[in-house]
């Protein structure tokens, strides 16, 4: 918590921060000479891994050097560590890529774009985030083929996008920035203001997808009706049911309880109105393939009022060695919290919970809430700049939610000198993931 700190202080913060750190020096990008190799560290950021699915995991990430830009959040996390950095510091997202934007509803069941993962989520400099983010876009362009012109015009779109409103944003009062949101109107004159009619149609269509993952579609997609009981289907090994009689499926009952005490008394007992009728382990995303993962099937008032949660393991954030270790010390926590503080519109079953033995946390949510997001190995070059936008956008206002959009805002100033030179590091970055992703895929071929 930073507590009262008056405009000037915050003013006083980005100027000092400037003299300390130049914005020029943001396109720097340090390579230790001690580094480490990165398939050693991959191999080593995976131990505790469920080690029947790190095969699966390396699969998905040799698919492209985006997949394996995405994937490997830890590699980034040391070469940030390296060099100096501004010290203005906010509630980062920890593994801010253009993957990790989407959209879902909102507790009144309005959509919102925001950031919407936080696994690696800890407090740290802000243009770690934003570092991230514009790489992201330059790996994206050239693992799609996209030209050298578009793909720089798309990186500083998005440091663009974040130096404007983080300006915006540090001119508004606090209850406002709290109440910020990218909502569908938002998005839709985002959209209109950058692209053709087609682009708006394939995003109208997105939003269209988004809507029809109900819990019921869900539910649908994942089950089966088996001896007229409503029961997770077995697709090995992305999902496999736990038979109800073991003593791991008598573990997440009791985990499940002990998730509902961190939950509001409203939504404890909300939830307290559906029982468990099924469990399963299921493999989700990239990064977190091979880390402990369940979906819990509940039913309400009666067979087609089911609800799906996603229980997920949590551990520490790959940016601690590097920063303050978190306030929290439940892993789970952390994910949550930071979160909580960073979206506009958080899950409202949002809460964690330890395992049985105290050696591993987890966080739990809402497996689907009319959640959607965009398929960057399918995005048309059409769409690329105006996703940046947004992107840059939704990055300013989760940073400005957790306070110090003044000091950000004085730091970036209203040049395009930041810019530049984080499109600059972008670029740099891109060809040390080129290099990287090859150093893998070679390891790969010769085990």
């Amino acid at each position: 918590m930073t507590g009262f700190v008056s405009t000037e202080e915050w003013v006083e913060r980005g100027r000092v921060a400037r003299q300390a750190m130049s914005r020029k020096a943001l396109a720097e990008h340090v390579i230790a000479s001690d580094r480490p190799d990165p398939v050693a560290l991959k191999y080593a950021s995976d131990e505790g891994r469920d080690a029947d699915l790190l095969p699966l995991k390396y699969e998905r990430m040799g698919v492209s050097p985006l997949a394996f830009y995405r994937g490997f959040a830890a590699m980034h996390a040391y070469d940030l560590g390296q060099g100096q950095h501004s010290g203005l510091n906010v509630q980062l997202c920890g593994d801010m890529h253009l993957s990790n934007f989407g959209v879902y509803a909102s507790p009144e069941r309005n959509f919102v774009f925001d950031v919407n993962d936080f696994d690696e989520t800890l407090p740290g400099p802000f243009e770690w985030d934003l570092k991230r983010l514009v790489t992201s876009f330059a790996v994206m362009g050239r693992t799609r083929g996209f030209s050298p012109a578009a793909t720089s015009a798309a990186v500083r779109t998005v440091a663009e996008a974040y130096r404007r409103r983080i300006t915006e944003l540090a001119e508004m009062n606090y209850l406002s920035v709290w109440y910020d949101r990218m909502d569908q109107s938002t998005l839709e004159t985002f959209a209109g203001s950058m692209a053709k009619k087609r682009v708006d149609k394939k995003f109208e269509a997105g939003l269209s997808k988004a809507r029809g993952k109900s819990h019921a579609r869900a539910a649908a997609k994942l089950t089966e009706v088996v001896d007229g009981k409503r029961r997770f289907r077995s697709d090995p090994p992305l999902l496999n049911p736990i038979d109800r009689t073991t003593a791991e499926s008598g573990m997440l009952t009791q985990l499940f309880a002990g998730y509902l005490s961190t939950l509001s008394a409203d939504r404890a007992q909300l939830l307290e109105r559906y029982r468990m009728i099924d469990i399963a382990r299921k493999v989700v995303g990239v990064g977190s393939v091979g880390t402990r993962c369940w979906v819990i099937l509940l039913e309400g008032r009666g067979p087609e009022d089911l609800l799906v949660l996603q229980a997920k393991e949590a551990g520490p954030s790959v940016l601690e060695p590097y920063l303050r270790k978190s306030a929290y010390r439940h892993q789970g926590r952390r994910v949550v919290e930071g979160q909580r503080l960073t979206q506009a519109a958080s899950d409202i079953f949002l809460g964690w919970v330890n395992g049985v033995d105290q050696s591993r946390q987890f966080y739990l949510r809402q497996l689907h809430d009319m959640k959607g997001g965009v398929d960057p190995d399918r995005m048309p070059a059409t769409n690329v700049r105006p996703y940046a936008e947004i992107c840059g956008v939704g990055l300013a206002r989760a940073h400005a939610r957790a306070g110090g959009a003044t000091m950000i805002a004085t730091y970036l100033g209203s040049g395009d000198k930041a810019d530049r030179a984080l499109a600059e590091y972008a670029e740099a970055y891109a060809d040390q993931n080129d290099r990287d992703y090859t150093e893998f895929m070679a390891a790969r071929a010769g085990s």
